[in-house]
């Protein structure tokens, strides 16, 4: 039996991180088990967070710089355009894993040692990844959506066969490619799990409640790109409605999936739709 290879590599796609990026890198340079090659990609960044990332490329030879000019009409796409330029400087084909890891977010030293061993128990793990935790009266709490069935976008890290099989992430206008990723690896019969031991640390404040509804709004047009089920989505946001202050963001989401019906497009292909709803309307009425 072959020696399991717990190599890996990171991408980071990072716009105006200044306040944030330096505790990121810091975090992965504290690791048990570093990555082989970081990848970290400016995204266009205006504020410092290209001279913070140039620092540590001098001393820390596995980590990379890219600089790309942000495409802005392209949307929330850009961030996998900026991931795929960094994309090209990973030889995918020579690691096992691979892990997306926003620049806002810190981990505990342990972190990748941990998750890595998960994939060592789980020959059919794809994608793995830990439990967000987010500021909130000054103190760290689990953010609101976190699921064992679901990895965080800021956090996937996937088994290189699955990454394969999933084709890499998919530039949606609306963002969700983090969502697609995990449903495409299940089509393709690998597991999707988080781990609540796993923590980490959002360290970006939240914004304010203007930018929170028109989020959601947003969210709605993502649900109806990606095939979202009408019943499960008015289903699942009447369930987020006591949860204050969703009131209004579940409005928001909700009126945003009706307008997508009339002026959106589907960015997936009807298998994916027809498998993402069946999953969805089997949450629903489970058997």
């Amino acid at each position: 039996m072959n020696a399991f290879d717990s190599s890996y590599v990171l991408l980071t796609a990072a716009y105006n991180e200044e306040p944030y990026i330096e505790d990121t890198i810091r975090s992965v340079l504290a690791q048990t088990v570093r990555p082989s090659r970081w990848v970290i990609v400016s995204d266009g960044s205006t504020d410092r967070t290209d001279q913070i990332v140039q620092q540590y490329v001098v001393d820390c030879n596995f980590i990379h710089f890219v600089r790309r000019e942000k495409d802005l009409s392209r949307g929330f796409a850009s961030k996998v355009f900026a991931q795929r330029a960094g994309m090209q400087l990973l030889s995918i084909s020579e690691t096992p894993f691979i892990g997306h890891l926003d620049g806002d977010l810190t981990i505990e030293p342990k972190y990748f040692e941990v998750l890595l061993n998960k994939f060592k128990e789980d020959p059919e793990l794809g994608i793995g990844g830990g439990w967000i935790l987010e500021s909130e009266s000054g103190e760290f709490r689990q953010r609101r959506g976190n699921s064992v069935t679901s990895v965080p976008g800021a956090v996937q890290m996937f088994r290189r066969e699955c990454y394969q099989d999933v084709g890499g992430l998919l530039p949606i206008e609306y963002g969700g490619e983090d969502w697609y990723a995990e449903v495409k690896a299940r089509m393709c019969g690998w597991r999707v799990r988080s781990f609540p031991e796993l923590k980490v640390r959002h360290n970006r404040k939240t914004g304010q409640a203007g930018v929170k509804l028109r989020y959601c709004y947003r969210q709605g047009f993502m649900d109806f790109a990606l095939g979202s089920h009408p019943l499960f989505q008015v289903a699942k946001l009447i369930r987020r409605i006591p949860s204050k202050p969703y009131l209004l963001g579940a409005a928001a989401r909700l009126v945003g999936f009706g307008m997508a019906h009339i002026t959106g497009k589907r960015m997936v292909s009807q298998d994916f739709i027809s498998f993402l709803q069946k999953e969805q309307l089997s949450r629903l009425w489970p058997r």
